[in-house]
């Protein structure tokens, strides 16, 4: 079994990543964090490491919710993907989205994917 240790944050997939990016800073006083390539920024609270992260789709791509994750305890990420392989999940892939911020996605039975990344 995977422990989670909170919801980390969730993906929104967008249509204009500099327009979103100034809404959510203007809207709610969000902060950068880093930026993964021209169409991902992770964006937190001042002083939180909750997480929205933002991915520019192409305009024909699906909107809304892409992903959730979990920030997970104990065992190693191999570990966490192996406990969702067994309790009937998929394995998607797995990096880092920067130095050190390690990731892994997986599917549940339904479909969804979520994040998995080591506490």
């Amino acid at each position: 079994m995977v422990k989670a240790r909170r919801l980390y944050h969730i993906n929104l997939n967008v249509s204009d990543i500099e327009r979103s990016v100034r809404f959510y800073q203007k809207a709610f006083g969000l902060v950068e964090n880093f930026r993964q390539g021209p169409r991902m920024v992770f964006l937190s609270p001042q002083g939180a490491d909750d997480v929205i992260t933002l991915h520019q789709t192409e305009p024909v791509g699906p909107q809304g919710v892409a992903h959730f994750g979990f920030r997970i305890e104990g065992g190693s990420l191999d570990d966490a993907v192996a406990a969702v392989v067994a309790a009937g999940g998929k394995f998607l892939s797995k990096g880092q989205h920067a130095p050190g911020v390690l990731y892994a996605y997986v599917q549940d039975p339904d479909g969804y994917v979520i994040e998995l990344s080591p506490a």
